[in-house]
């Protein structure tokens, strides 16, 4: 069984990078070469900007390649309470924030021709019992008379056709997304930004920077350039000078695996609708089919963070669940077995903007595959001075209580959870 990511083991190499020494000097030095650093390199360099990426693995090697491949709509809180806690309009603007990243992904994928199986599928949220289905109904209403009338309740014998499993209630049909070879199009955006004249570096992490009259000097493992802006691009990252950004972040291990390829007639009758799927409860469980026709089956699995032990645990609680969904998979081997790290918020919502003079978007809690490339292209136009196309620029950003970077509480927030599920 593999321990790497399926999507970066079956992606092509990137060819584009820098081998040389870095320039001396740049318009903008973007920290992290996942989606949302790539976007906006990309974007910048199409403005004309001298731009460096500066990534401590390889390109898209953490979050950006490491999650479970779906690109939808949808915000990470229920929509009723969203809109219940920030307002109607607040709640309508970043619901249609994330229906624009789906198709900010969708044009750069034509724009730049990048072969990554692209398949417009749509999202299917599952009612795991039948007081989410109430749940459900809810937000389906609420969504349909304020914001997307393209949503659709499903009954729990329409989601049956769709999911050959017993475990449902019924289902939220959202149909603005789409599927991708997450590694593929990651290399490909890479490509992109670098055919457009960006310099990317990988193996480079950036120990720290210091505020100088001409912008910012940066040190790296490879020596030192200068930089008239920053932009940090590096979700839950644990290395380098980030304490201010990770007493904000937590960060939370998401781990999934990855079937061999399963016969084209048992997909028929598991999964007809090839969709993104994704359950109701608190820890829960997300899956989608693969180009080759696996099943890929992620969650949190356990509150901890991912390293080789961790994610070989987890692995067996994902196939346990996966089981359980469906037993006709009994028998079926997997293949792929990884983990990472989501980048959460406190309230689950991205964070966009600047600390002392440096940018940053990160925070996306989960929904990173369409924000991250939305939000590049973003942060592009907001280091050139356009501040009004952040969508989050008005959220606060306190630092969580008792938190400095080691997420000492997560077993607590996973019994907390699980409590939750049991209860509600």
């Amino acid at each position: 069984m593999h321990s790497e990511s399926y999507w970066l083991d079956t992606a092509p190499a990137f060819t584009g990078a820098q081998s040389g020494a870095l320039p001396d000097q740049v318009d903008v030095a973007i920290v992290g070469g996942g989606l949302t650093g790539l976007s906006a390199a990309r974007a910048l360099a199409m403005k004309g900007a001298r731009v460096v990426v500066l990534e401590g693995g390889r390109v898209i090697g953490e979050a950006s390649g490491r999650n479970g491949g779906h690109c939808s709509t949808g915000v990470a809180q229920d929509y009723v309470a969203l809109s219940a806690s920030l307002g109607a309009d607040r709640a309508r603007a970043y619901y249609r924030a994330y229906e624009s990243a789906v198709q900010t992904v969708v044009a750069l994928v034509e724009q730049e021709q990048i072969a990554c199986d692209l398949k417009r599928n749509g999202k299917l949220k599952l009612a795991a019992k039948p007081l989410h289905y109430e749940g459900l109904a809810r937000t389906c209403e609420l969504i349909r008379r304020e914001v997307d009338a393209d949503v659709e309740l499903l009954s729990a014998e329409e989601t049956r056709a769709e999911v050959d499993s017993a475990e449902f209630h019924g289902g939220l049909l959202q149909r603005n997304g789409v599927q991708m070879h997450i590694g593929r199009f990651g290399v490909g955006l890479a490509h992109a930004a670098a055919r457009h004249g960006a310099l990317i570096y990988q193996h480079t992490p950036v120990s720290d920077w210091q505020a100088n009259a001409s912008g910012y000097r940066l040190n790296t493992s490879k020596g030192s350039l200068q930089a008239k802006q920053i932009l940090l691009a590096t979700g839950a990252c644990q290395h380098g000078d980030m304490g201010w950004y990770r007493r904000r972040i937590v960060p939370v291990g998401s781990f999934v695996i990855a079937t061999e390829v399963l016969p084209q007639a048992l997909i028929e009758r598991l999964l007809p609708a090839r969709r993104s799927y994704v359950t109701s409860r608190i820890i829960g469980n997300y899956f989608r089919l693969t180009p080759d026709n696996r099943l890929l089956f992620g969650g949190r699995a356990r509150f901890a963070m991912s390293d080789a032990n961790s994610d070989a645990k987890s692995g067996k609680v994902l196939q346990a669940a996966m089981v359980q969904m469906f037993p006709q998979l009994a028998q079926v081997k997997v293949d792929y077995c990884w983990g990472g790290l989501v980048d959460m918020t406190s309230d689950r919502l991205p964070r966009a903007g600047q600390h002392g003079g440096v940018y940053h978007s990160m925070g996306y809690s989960g929904h990173g595959v369409q924000m991250s490339v939305h939000m590049g292209q973003v942060m592009a136009e907001v280091l050139d001075g356009k501040v009004e196309a952040n969508p989050w620029r008005e959220l606060s950003w306190p630092a969580i209580p008792g938190h400095f970077g080691k997420p000492w509480f997560l077993p607590m927030v996973g019994a907390y959870y699980r409590l939750q599920d049991y209860l509600h």
